[in-house]
């Protein structure tokens, strides 16, 4: 308080708080350009804010979104990694790495909707990006197949077999006998390259030509084999090699 001219006491104004920290006048800015321009206006490292926030309430989490884009090179990527090797980044506890992988998972159930909801063929760009969605970050090998009915409806997706950073084993038999099982008409076949470069190689190749020649004569069609990495994806059928 303090006295007026004419004696009498007025409050005193108060002062700005300007202890408050500065984060969070950033996390209303970005949580209103997200609202107003959706993820095309966000930066990958700031999407990953946005998720941070939710995960770490009291402190600027912006140094250690940029972080975690520089370590492991953009946000998929982020949310892609294995649990041990997010918690490998100073600052992301266990709970948080968590909370990336239930984005992950939901993310991989969403893209995996779409697919079964519809004939596979004439969903081709879904079944593209749920696939690399589901295996392109992978640190080792995966062999998944897709097994169609005879509308070319997703049946079932599973991954067969998974190996090393460079290889997968593969099983013509046990592919077809779980073919025949489900009563599949139609397999696509996808694998992941963890080195990013999708380029088939000559074992991926061979490999194909025997499970095209042992589904022929069993009335099961090979659609495709797609491999999936970090830089994009390639399609057999695409290049001709099917």
């Amino acid at each position: 308080m303090k006295t007026s001219g004419n004696g009498k006491s007025v409050p005193i104004a108060a002062a700005p708080n300007d202890t408050a920290p500065h984060h969070l006048g950033h996390r209303d800015r970005l949580r209103q350009r997200f609202l107003e321009g959706g993820e095309a206006a966000l930066p990958d490292y700031e999407l990953l804010e946005l998720l941070l926030f939710r995960s770490i309430p009291q402190r600027d989490v912006k140094p250690l979104a940029k972080q975690l884009i520089q370590h492991f090179g953009s946000f998929a990527e982020v949310i892609g990694a294995p649990l041990s090797r997010l918690t490998e980044v100073k600052g992301i506890g266990e709970s948080v790495a968590l909370d990336l992988k239930i984005v992950e998972a939901a993310l991989k159930r969403t893209m995996k909707g779409q697919v079964a909801k519809k004939q596979v063929l004439s969903s081709w760009s879904s079944v593209i990006d749920y696939c690399r969605l589901a295996m392109a970050f992978a640190e080792r090998e995966q062999f998944r197949i897709l097994f169609l009915d005879k509308k070319n409806a997703l049946i079932a997706d599973e991954v067969q077999q998974t190996g090393t950073v460079d290889h997968t084993p593969v099983y013509p038999r046990e592919v077809m006998r779980r073919a025949l099982e489900l009563s599949a008409t139609a397999l696509i076949l996808v694998h992941n390259h963890p080195s990013g470069d999708p380029t088939p190689s000559g074992a991926d190749m061979r490999m194909t030509r025997e499970l095209v020649d042992i589904a022929k004569p069993l009335g099961i069609a090979i659609h495709d084999h797609i491999i999936v990495g970090r830089d994009g994806h390639a399609s057999f059928k695409g290049l001709g090699l099917i």
